[in-house]
């Protein structure tokens, strides 16, 4: 077929029958072989555009005009699918984790005071979003807290060296601070790491109350049963204004009335007078005051002594004691004199 011309014709739609004769008859009279024409012919009808615009696309759907980008979609909660902690041991928790963990270990503190990982749970849950930041404020805000802050001390039985502790002179710091937690059976040791405060910062300021609770136990005299234990927990809430502390005063209900009465009438009023008049505690740097005498520390801080707890209490059982053996000697002279 070389040498011979080809003829392309484009015919469309239904204009190409009508076409076809002139176009043979045009072909003819050049008088080329109809083998060598070649035919190009257009769909005789358009595609419906309503099924499908764009022939290349798929089908539009109506969902997918609501339908967001993979990269705005909302991801679906789960439990296992939590931020990454900031520290170690950090458990992060959703606000709603956060009430329920308050309330369960509220209610709990109050059947069982010496539940202390209850008590501690307790004060990470309702420290935010205000009061231990409150509490970090008034560290920054003073230069002893800022050294704290800076240094990050910790106090654990190792830190502290309690026996070197024990040989300090009476009436120090160390030497109280050691004998009241020979007197009480405790450690430094025995305090919950904080997990549940997401600011590492904020969780250190925590934790640092936590450790330093027993030195305020140690200046002040007051042991860890209940009475002192609550004592000691008014005291902080003036002075620090963390809700756990004052959250702990719910167990007065557990309390004797006897006790409850000395509360009222005598430890209360103290923690109320001393923790808004004393400097704040949370920034007494403990590890520097160990020599020093507990009166001058008092006196510095704007503590006054309250009253040997102890003391009121063995007082008061050797009065029961002798009550009870003059009752019984009374019966026995009755018995005996038939009276």
């Amino acid at each position: 077929m070389c040498g011979i011309p080809r003829v392309f014709g484009v015919i469309d739609g239904p204009a190409a029958a009508a076409a076809q004769p002139d176009l043979l008859r045009a072909i003819s009279a050049m008088r080329l072989p109809t083998s060598s024409i070649m035919y190009t012919a257009l769909p005789t009808t358009l595609p419906d555009l309503r099924e499908n615009p764009l022939p290349n696309m798929p089908p539009l759907r109506p969902a997918s005009f609501f339908a967001l980008p993979p990269a705005l979609r909302v991801r679906t909660f789960s439990i296992l699918s939590r931020p990454p902690p900031n520290y170690p041991g950090h458990v992060p928790l959703t606000l709603l984790e956060r009430g329920a963990m308050a309330v369960g270990s509220a209610l709990g503190a109050i059947r069982n005071p010496y539940r202390h990982d209850l008590i501690a749970s307790l004060g990470e849950a309702t420290a935010k979003p205000y009061f231990v930041s409150r509490l970090r404020r008034a560290m920054l805000s003073n230069p002893t807290g800022r050294r704290i802050l800076r240094d990050r001390p910790r106090i654990t039985s190792q830190s502290m060296r309690l026996e070197e502790l024990r040989q300090l002179p009476d009436n120090t710091v160390g030497r109280a601070y050691a004998a009241w937690l020979d007197r009480e059976g405790v450690t430094p040791d025995t305090r919950d790491p904080v997990r549940y405060i997401d600011d590492p910062e904020e969780a250190y300021v925590m934790q640092r109350y936590r450790e330093t609770h027993d030195f305020t136990h140690a200046i002040t005299g007051l042991p860890v049963i209940i009475e002192g234990e609550l004592a000691v927990k008014a005291f902080e809430f003036a002075n620090t204004l963390l809700p756990m502390t004052g959250l702990s005063l719910a167990a007065i209900i557990r309390l004797k009335p006897v006790e409850r009465q000395r509360f009222f009438e005598v430890y209360g009023p103290w923690a109320a007078k001393n923790g808004l008049q004393a400097e704040e505690v949370i920034n007494v740097y403990w590890e520097e005051e160990l020599e020093t005498d507990v009166d001058v520390l008092r006196q510095r801080l704007g503590i006054e002594k309250p009253p040997d707890l102890r003391e009121i209490r063995k007082v008061l059982r050797d009065q029961k004691r002798a009550e009870k053996a003059a009752r019984e000697a009374r019966e026995r002279v009755g018995s005996a004199t038939g009276v």
